[in-house]
């Protein structure tokens, strides 16, 4: 089984607070697989307007925590780290899906499954699990592409 704490995460992820999504990874598969967690907590920034008499993460935060786990497992599988003369991009988003509203005190568990690697584009699959229950699901596509000036 293999695991990262928080600090290969940043070795492995360009973001930084208030925008890193993905407090641990619990287990990945170059190649194949990667599951992570969000601890999300009411102090997070966004809770403050989002929605003050009921607070819920919005939906697409729970997706951009779901690529930024496909980001960790593209270098992971390309045996690579963001530098500054890229981005790691979320390029496209399918069937997305939200069945359960993500609260203050729910652990997201996040798992993306590669499909393919075509002309630079990694697609994946993605599902966030709160208590074993489906809360997010999507198809991803992200690619990383050199910064032009």
């Amino acid at each position: 089984m293999n695991s990262m704490d928080i600090h290969e995460i940043l070795e492995h992820l360009p973001h930084r607070y208030p925008f890193l999504l993905i407090d641990k990874v619990v287990n990945y598969k170059e190649g194949d697989y990667l599951i992570a967690i969000k601890n999300v907590s009411f102090n997070e920034p966004f809770f403050q307007g989002h929605f003050p008499v009921r607070p819920v993460m919005p939906g697409v935060l729970v997706v951009e925590a779901m690529a930024q786990a496909t980001g960790i497992l593209s270098f992971k599988t390309a045996e690579a780290q963001p530098d500054d003369d890229s981005l790691y991009y979320l390029a496209g988003i399918n069937n997305a899906k939200f069945k359960k509203p993500v609260e203050p005190g729910d652990q997201l568990e996040i798992k993306v499954q590669l499909l393919r690697v075509t002309r630079g584009f990694w697609k994946y699959s993605a599902e966030s699990k709160v208590d074993g229950k489906v809360v997010a699901s999507a198809e991803l596509l992200c690619a990383n592409r050199k910064i032009s000036a």
